[in-house]
């Protein structure tokens, strides 16, 4: 009896270990419920929102098993904030990036780096950079980017869960205060915590929450390194999207940090809605389903690079 009972609680304890490595439509919506919440008052830099938002990201790494690099999980900068127009006194606050660590399995390609990140913030209030500037009310910023960040959540989890097959090392990151100029990926990239001669390619999600009946994800940055292209566009069907790729233009957010740094870049989004930057911006408008496909195939693209033999080589554009 005593065996039997043993042999229940380690199947028990297999199916728990397996359902973590798995991308769920149940996990990312209630990534993306908790940090669009109005609890939550829009994530904006520098407020208790942003902190308890911090303080979530960490415990989500510590449940998935990633790895704080160099004992932290908690990189601290100062933020200058936008301001509207005619405003003189500008702000400055104190805001992180949360930064993970998931070791690569070969002794010689674990020396090279994978970044995968999404930026956490969003505008509070409005403000500045709101569609609707002189609206005061919560910015809840489902899409943009609690979407990205429940993407990159789910896709660390599993990367975790599965880092015994990958050769590569990967580095992930919340970004915080992109809203306020793409600060915090570019405090990274003048401070990285590794040689940025090892990152080998920045993977960038924001805005993968809103996917469309056609199934389209849209990214930028393909032609950035050697195989790219052929890459993500034979993932294509192997998941079932419709890629739009991009050769080189990488767009607005924060992979562009990198991409100013030589470093090859993918930034992945599923298209602006007439939410962008205002207070509809709802977590009940999120295609929970077609972020899941986002994941996996993010994911597949992820892992393929890590794991290939010869080096992923830079190529810049042709102007």
């Amino acid at each position: 009896m005593k065996k039997i009972f043993l042999s229940a609680v380690c199947v028990v304890i297999s199916a728990a270990a397996l359902a973590q490595a798995d991308i769920t439509e149940k996990e990312i919506k209630e990534h993306i419920w908790t940090l669009a919440s109005p609890k939550m008052k829009g994530r904006f830099p520098g407020t208790a929102e942003n902190k308890k938002t911090v303080n979530y990201l960490v415990k989500q790494f510590k449940k998935s098993g990633i790895a704080a690099y160099n004992g932290s999980y908690i990189q601290e900068f100062t933020a200058k904030m936008r301001v509207k127009k005619g405003v003189q006194d500008t702000p400055y606050v104190k805001t992180q990036n949360v930064i993970g660590y998931i070791e690569g399995s070969d002794p010689v390609l674990k020396q090279e780096f994978i970044v995968i990140g999404a930026h956490y913030d969003h505008l509070g209030m409005g403000g500045a950079s709101s569609k609707k500037p002189d609206t005061v009310g919560i910015h809840l910023g489902a899409d943009d980017n609690a979407s990205g960040t429940a993407a990159l959540l789910e896709i660390a989890e599993k990367l975790a869960a599965n880092k015994a097959s990958l050769k590569r090392s990967v580095m992930v990151i919340a970004f915080g205060a992109e809203e306020q100029g793409l600060l915090g990926s570019k405090y990274f990239t003048e401070h990285p915590l590794v040689p940025l001669s090892q990152i080998k390619l920045m993977i960038n999600m924001d805005m993968v929450g809103r996917m469309n009946s056609e199934k389209h994800l849209y990214m930028g940055g393909a032609a950035t390194f050697d195989g790219g292209v052929e890459l993500l566009t034979k993932l294509g069907p192997e998941i079932g999207v419709h890629p739009f790729v991009n050769h080189y233009d990488v767009g607005g957010s924060d992979h562009v940090s990198f991409y100013k740094k030589d470093i090859p870049v993918l930034g992945f989004h599923t298209g602006g809605h007439p939410q962008y930057h205002t207070p509809e911006d709802d977590r009940r408008l999120i295609n929970v389903p077609g972020e899941k496909l986002v994941c996996d195939y993010i994911y597949k693209v992820l892992t393929t690079v890590a794991n290939r033999p010869g080096p992923i080589i830079f190529v810049p554009e042709k102007k």
